[in-house]
């Protein structure tokens, strides 16, 4: 009898197993992928705060203040009238953006035609590498529904907000940043390493800026939010609080909480210029310690 030829190649069944065993190292490996891109994005983001950190640091030095939450002129009744210039804003020489500092005319106001530029203005150090937000969003007047019934400019999008304090964002806050702020180290009675200066804004729940609080704008819940929809006054789009953040800044109830696109934590730049994250498990009471300067309340667990 001939010799049957050789069979060559997989039978459907060796074929289906090969296919079961390269899903099954798949799924091993994409879960250390992620934790590894995770952990990258969390390190790059504390690098970010670490620099503007040093930037209102330095600025201090030079100064002997920090730089103001924003800058505002009022009428009698309290309300701003602009021109709305906000921390990070001051900030641009101490963050290697001298040449983009000299093109902003502080005199007037951010929604000033000759401002146009800043739309297009987004600063890598001042957005989370986790960031999914666009470049720049338009703001203007909104109805109390929420749609923006006209544009007063667009501005370029940050993940970082001011530390205001406790209550909500505007004026004298009980943080470092708020409406004509000048203070300096010695303000801080609590301590520079008790006190938050600023810290993380995720876009999924609100947008952001660097550029400072636009007069006679709104802010509401972008589209697409968890959260409930809320109107609020332009200083949320620079300054967080730590008001009803009961749950940590993982879980936010407003807009003008600090979160976080980090799984579990979100980090904070502090009064000395460290950061630490934070997690959901953190007590509510040591965070509102954390975010006054100068409310000599006892901590504990912050480390």
């Amino acid at each position: 009898m001939r010799d049957l030829p050789l069979r060559k190649g997989f039978t459907l069944i060796e074929l289906l197993v090969v296919i079961a065993i390269i899903g099954i190292i798949i799924g091993l490996i994409l879960p250390a992928v992620q934790k590894s891109r995770d952990a990258a994005s969390r390190m790059n983001c504390v690098g970010h705060l670490k620099q503007i950190g040093l930037a209102v640091l330095n600025y201090h030095d030079a100064t002997k203040v920090f730089p103001p939450g924003y800058t505002s002129s009022f009428d009698s009744n309290g309300n701003d009238l602009g021109p709305g210039w906000g921390w990070n804003a001051y900030l641009l020489p101490y963050m290697e953006e001298q040449a983009l500092f000299s093109k902003i005319n502080f005199s007037l106001p951010i929604e000033a035609p000759v401002h146009t530029f800043l739309r297009s203005a987004s600063l890598k150090l001042l957005l989370c590498p986790t960031v999914d937000a666009p470049q720049s969003f338009p703001v203007g007047p909104k109805t109390t529904l929420g749609v923006l019934t006209s544009t007063l400019c667009d501005l370029p999008s940050s993940s970082y907000t001011g530390n205001f304090g406790i209550t909500e964002p505007g004026i004298d806050g009980e943080g470092i940043f708020f409406r004509n702020s000048k203070l300096s180290l010695t303000d801080i009675s609590d301590g520079t390493s008790n006190t938050l200066l600023a810290g993380e804004r995720s876009s999924k729940y609100s947008e952001t800026t660097w550029v400072g609080s636009v007069t006679g704008s709104k802010f509401s819940t972008p589209t697409g939010s968890p959260l409930a929809f809320e109107l609020n006054e332009p200083a949320n789009f620079i300054l967080s609080h730590v008001g009803e953040m009961i749950n940590g800044a993982v879980t936010p109830l407003e807009i003008n909480h600090f979160s976080s696109n980090h799984p579990g934590i979100v980090n904070y730049l502090f009064a000395d210029g460290h950061v630490k994250a934070l997690s959901s498990a953190v007590d509510y009471k040591l965070l509102k310690a954390l975010a006054t300067r100068d409310g000599g309340e006892a901590l504990s667990g912050v480390d």
